[in-house]
C-alpha cells in the first residue's frame, strides 16, 4: 500500500515519517507539506493529514506531536509500539542521563512512560541496562578508540548494507587496499598524542583475509599503537568459513582479546536463503577451533525475523548457542534496510515470512541468562521487525566496551578503512563526523585527502 502523509508545514519530516512507518512497516509512506502540488497530484491508497502548530520550544513541541500522532495512529491500528515515540537509536541515552542527573530509578520509568509512552518493560530493560553501562564507563578515563575496517567478505549476505565486497572479487585488490589502510592508520598514530582505550578490527570479514595479510595488519596495529595495553582488542570472525587455524593463531599471537564468531542462525536452510554459503557444522567447527586456540572471550551474533524462521528454528538456533556456551552473545532484530539485496530485489523474496515479536526476544533473553550473561548494551534501527530492538549480553567481564563507548558516544571514533566513520567527540557535547566513502577505488583515489581530513585541526579542536 502507498500511504501519504500530508504535513501543514516542513517541521519534523524524519520523525513523523519513522513514527508512521512503525506502525506501517510494509507500506510505502510517502511524505510532504500542503504545499508540495507534484506529490499532491499523486495517486495514494490512504492519506494521514498531520498539522504542525506554531512553538517556541522546539524539543516540547515535537515531543508533543509524536505523542498526539502515536496515540491517533494507535487507535487506527489497534497496536502499541513496544518502545513509544521512540525513534532514535539509543534508548538507553535517556535513563543514562537520568542517572547523571541523579534521578530515582522510579522517576527515570515514570519519565520514559508518560514522555515517551515506552511499556514498562522495555524502559526497564532500558534503565538496567544504563546502570550496567555506567558502572562501566566511571571506571574508564574518556578517550578515544580505533577502529580498522576491512571492507570484505565471501558473499554478500542478503540484509546487509555494511562496507563490504566479495574477496573473491577483489583478491588482487587486497594488498593494495592494505597500503592505503596503513598509510591512514599512520596518519592517525602520529596525529594522536594519546593512545586508545579500545581497538576494533571490523567489517566486512576480516578474517576473509589471508594469514599473512592478517599478520602485516595487526604488526602495523602493534608498531604505531600500545595495543599490548588496550582494554580491550577486538577482531570480528563473524563468518565461520573464514575461520582456520592459522588465522585464529595469526589473532592469538597478537594482543586481540576478543573475537565474534557469528552463526546468525543455525538453520541451515536459512543460511542458504540469506546467502551466508556455510553450514551450521562450520560454525561449530570454527568456535571449537577458537576455544582450543584459547580465546576465552568469544562472541555471537544472531538474528530474530529472519526468513521463515518462528520459534521453533529460533528454539532450534539458541539450544545450539547453549551448547557452545559463547561469553557473549548479540541479539539483533532483523531490519530491512534500504540499500541491502533484501529491500532492492524484494521481488525475490516476498513470498517468505519475517517474523519477529517479544516472545522470539524474551527466549533469546531467557537462553542468555541460562549461560551466565545480563543485558549490557542496547541500540536500534529504522524498519525492525516487530519494531523492537538489538541486545547485548554478556557474562560479567566479558561486556564489548567498543560497543559501549559508541553507542553511548563516551568516546571520539577514529576509523580508517573504506566506509570507516570517524566520530570526534567535544568536551562541550558537540559531535561531528567524517566518514570515508564505501567504494574501495574511490577511498585508494583520495587516501591523502582523507588522511589530511581525519588529522585536521578543525575536525579535533572544538
Amino acid at each position: 500500500m502507498r500511504r501519504a502523509v500530508v504535513c501543514s508545514r516542513e517541521d519534523f519530516f524524519y520523525d513523523i515519517h519513522s513514527l508512521v512507518k512503525s506502525f506501517y512497516p510494509s507500506d510505502d509512506v510517502v511524505i510532504f507539506s500542503l504545499d508540495d502540488e507534484e506529490k499532491a497530484s499523486e495517486e495514494y491508497d490512504a492519506k494521514l493529514t498531520v498539522e504542525i502548530p506554531p512553538y517556541t520550544d522546539r524539543a516540547e513541541a515535537k515531543n508533543q506531536l509524536k505523542q498526539d500522532l502515536y496515540r491517533r495512529l494507535s487507535q487506527t491500528t489497534g497496536k502499541e509500539l513496544p518502545w513509544g515515540t521512540l525513534s532514535g537509536i539509543r534508548p538507553t541515552k535517556i535513563p543514562m542521563k537520568g542517572l547523571n542527573d541523579g534521578l530515582a530509578p522510579e522517576q527515570i520509568l515514570r519519565d520514559m512512560k508518560d514522555r515517551y509512552l515506552v511499556s514498562d518493560r522495555k524502559a526497564s530493560l532500558a534503565l538496567r541496562i544504563a546502570n550496567l553501562e555506567k558502572s562501566l564507563v566511571d571506571k574508564l578515563t574518556p578517550g578515544w578508540d580505533l577502529y580498522a575496517g576491512i571492507p570484505f567478505c565471501p558473499t554478500i549476505c542478503s540484509y546487509c548494507t555494511f562496507s563490504s565486497s566479495p574477496i573473491g572479487k577483489w583478491s588482487k585488490k587486497v594488498d593494495q587496499y592494505l597500503d592505503d589502510l596503513e598509510k591512514e592508520l599512520r596518519a592517525v598514530a602520529k596525529w594522536m598524542k594519546t593512545q586508545p582505550n579500545t581497538i576494533y578490527i571490523g567489517g566486512g570479514t576480516p578474517t576473509s583475509l589471508e594469514p599473512y595479510q592478517l599478520e602485516r595488519l595487526l604488526s602495523v596495529i602493534d608498531e604505531l599503537f600500545d595495543s599490548k595495553h588496550v582494554l580491550e582488542f577486538t577482531v570480528e570472525a563473524g563468518r565461520p568459513d573464514t575461520v582456520t587455524p592459522e588465522k585464529l593463531r595469526v589473532l592469538k599471537s597478537h594482543p586481540v582479546t576478543r573475537i565474534s564468531i557469528n552463526p546468525q542462525t543455525m538453520n541451515d536452510r536459512t543460511l542458504e536463503l540469506i546467502g551466508r554459503r556455510h553450514t551450521s557444522e562450520e560454525t561449530i567447527a570454527a568456535f571449537k577451533m577458537a576455544r582450543d586456540e584459547g580465546f576465552d572471550n568469544i562472541n555471537m551474533d544472531l538474528i530474530m525475523g529472519l526468513p521463515d524462521e518462528g520459534k521453533d528454528e529460533v528454539r532450534y538456533t539458541l539450544d545450539q548457542v547453549e551448547k557452545l556456551d559463547p561469553d557473549s552473545l548479540t541479539v539483533h532484530s532483523l531490519a530491512f534496510k534500504r540499500a541491502s539485496r533484501l529491500t532492492t530485489q524484494w521481488a525475490d523474496y516476498k513470498m517468505l515470512s519475517y517474523e519477529n515479536s517479544d516472545e522470539v526476544m524474551d527466549m533469546a533473553s531467557e537462553s542468555a541468562l541460562k549461560m551466565g550473561m545480563a543485558p549490557y548494551y542496547l541500540y536500534r534501527q529504522k524498519n525492525m521487525r516487530g519494531n523492537l530492538e538489538n541486545v547485548g549480553y554478556a557474562r560479567p567481564g566479558k561486556e564489548g566496551l567498543y560497543n559501549i563507548l559508541i553507542m553511548e558516544e563516551i568516546d571520539s571514533i577514529l576509523a580508517c578503512g573504506a566506509g570507516a566513520s570517524t566520530k570526534a567527540v567535544h568536551p562541550n557535547g558537540l559531535i561531528e563526523r567524517v566518514v570515508n566513502p564505501k567504494d574501495i577505488v574511490t577511498y585508494h583515489d583520495r587516501i591523502d585527502e582523507l588522511c589530511d581530513k581525519k588529522v585536521s585541526g578543525d575536525l579535533w579542536n572544538k
